[in-house]
C-alpha cells in the first residue's frame, strides 16, 4: 500500500483523492489483491465506494484477482478502473500499410479485445468498471459516480 485516504465527503476529500492518484508511481509488478482485500476489510468497516485503478494486462491476471475482488465487492460498491493503452488505440485506427504493420494491428485488436473481455467478466460478477484513457479519468469517475449515484448504490 502506497497510499490510503480515510474515507470522507466533500470537495477537499475529492481534491485530495485526485492529488493522491497524479502523485502514484508505478512499481511494474503485480498487485497483491489477497493483501488488499484484507486492508479493506480491517480499515473500512462500513460500506463505501471504493474506485480501484488498475491496469490488467491480460485477462488471466484478471482471472487470478477476480476471486478477491468478488469479495470486496460483496460489501463495497466496487468500481474499478481499467485504462486504455491511447498508443495501441492508435495502431488500431491506422491503416495497416504492410505485413509488419498489419501483425502489429492484430496484435494490438487482441489486446484491446482482451480488456473488452475483463469488462464482461467484472460485470458479470456484478463489479463495475470504467475503462477509459488516463486523459478522460477525471470525466469518466465522475459520470460513474453520478449514474451510481442515480440509481440509488450510494
Amino acid at each position: 500500500m502506497h497510499s490510503f485516504i480515510k474515507p470522507g465527503y466533500g470537495r477537499q476529500h475529492l481534491h485530495q483523492i485526485f492529488e493522491t492518484l497524479y502523485a502514484q508511481k508505478t512499481g511494474f509488478l503485480e498487485t497483491d489483491y489477497e493483501h488488499l482485500f484484507y486492508f479493506i476489510r480491517k480499515n473500512i468497516p462500513n460500506r463505501s465506494l471504493l474506485m480501484l485503478y488498475t491496469n490488467f494486462e491480460h485477462f488471466n491476471s484478471l482471472k487470478r484477482q477476480l476471486p478477491f475482488l468478488k469479495k470486496i465487492a460483496q460489501k463495497h460498491l466496487l468500481v474499478v478502473i481499467i485504462f486504455k493503452n491511447t498508443e495501441l488505440q492508435e495502431l488500431i485506427d491506422k491503416p495497416a500499410k504492410n505485413k509488419k504493420t498489419l501483425y502489429h494491428k492484430i496484435i494490438a485488436q487482441d489486446f484491446e479485445e482482451q480488456k473488452l473481455k475483463m469488462l464482461k467478466t467484472l460485470q458479470k460478477h456484478k463489479i463495475h468498471s470504467i475503462y477509459t484513457s488516463p486523459e478522460n479519468l477525471t470525466g469518466e469517475s465522475i459520470t460513474k459516480y453520478m449514474q451510481l449515484k442515480a440509481r440509488g448504490l450510494i
